[in-house]
């Protein structure tokens, strides 16, 4: 953690809707002033598109239908501590891009599937990141110290995967029944390695429909926010006005003494209420450290 080069980290796994709240952050950021170095998950994976296919076929032969890109070894998680640790005692570091199609490739002159060079983080107010592994600890790697605010976004998980097939059949012409493969090949690491970083996070923003998605593979959409509920649990509640927040939440109400309830069109309202003041408060102690 640094009070001088502060990093904000959001973690949540494919298809939870994490870049939805970078979307916030953005506004946030652009209304206050702020300036951001942003770094994705996606490009500390360790293998490009083809490299991970030959990978899972390895791992395959020798008995293990579960390597994914949630574990450990999928990842280069050494550099990205390493990132963030640079970037919170110099302000500096090094980033690159997973082109996922067609337009990224045309956007950064790399084919689909692959990455792009490592390049030097601009000089910037804060550090972003979005992915899978902001706040991950393993046996060797600790990510999470580094952050100075970890978020969590975490749909209950039958929404998560009526969002991941949903968006990888949209986005990434993906066939259900691949999408299906990925997502029960990922079950262990999803266990393993993505639920504990929900605990390391200071706050968690769950979505959690009102409508029926018992079968979420035959789901023909996505439920929309207004089907929906969103708990927003804060890890320490010391510091945190509930009752603005209540007041500024229409209907909303306190499930327990650390979260609120309000509705799921509230996503957008509750982030800019809850994370505005605390990005003040990053920014106030940056100025006093430097």
């Amino acid at each position: 953690m640094s009070a001088k080069h502060p990093i904000i980290a959001i973690t949540g796994s494919s298809g939870a809707g994490t870049t939805t709240v970078k979307s916030t952050f953005e506004k946030i950021f652009d209304r206050e002033g702020i300036t951001a170095s942003f770094i994705e998950g996606d490009a500390f994976h360790k293998y490009d598109r083809a490299g991970m296919k030959e990978k899972m076929a390895e791992e395959e032969a020798k008995g293990n239908r579960n390597f994914s890109h949630f574990s450990p070894e999928a990842n280069e998680l050494e550099i990205l501590e390493s990132v963030f640790e640079e970037y919170g005692r110099k302000g500096t570091g090094k980033t690159r891009h997973y082109v996922h199609d067609e337009a990224e490739a045309a956007a950064f002159g790399s084919a689909p599937g692959t990455f792009t060079g490592w390049t030097d983080l601009p000089e910037s107010d804060l550090l972003f990141y979005e992915g899978l592994h902001g706040c991950a600890v393993t046996g060797d790697v600790n990510v999470a110290r580094h952050a100075d605010l970890k978020i969590g976004v975490v749909p209950v998980i039958n929404l998560e995967w009526i969002q991941k097939i949903h968006r990888d059949k949209i986005s990434r012409g993906y066939t259900t029944e691949a999408v299906t493969d990925t997502i029960l090949r990922r079950m262990p690491d999803y266990a393993k390695y993505i639920c504990p970083q929900f605990s390391q996070t200071n706050i968690n923003f769950q979505r959690v429909p009102t409508v029926d998605t018992s079968n979420p593979f035959v789901a023909r959409w996505i439920p929309t926010p207004a089907e929906s509920m969103l708990v927003i649990r804060f890890a320490n509640p010391r510091g945190i006005d509930f009752p603005y927040l209540l007041s500024m939440l229409d209907e909303s109400f306190m499930s327990r003494a650390n979260s609120i309830v309000c509705s799921g069109e509230k996503l957008d309202l509750a982030m800019q209420l809850i994370f505005t003041p605390l990005i003040h408060k990053l920014m106030d102690n940056k100025r006093r450290a430097s």
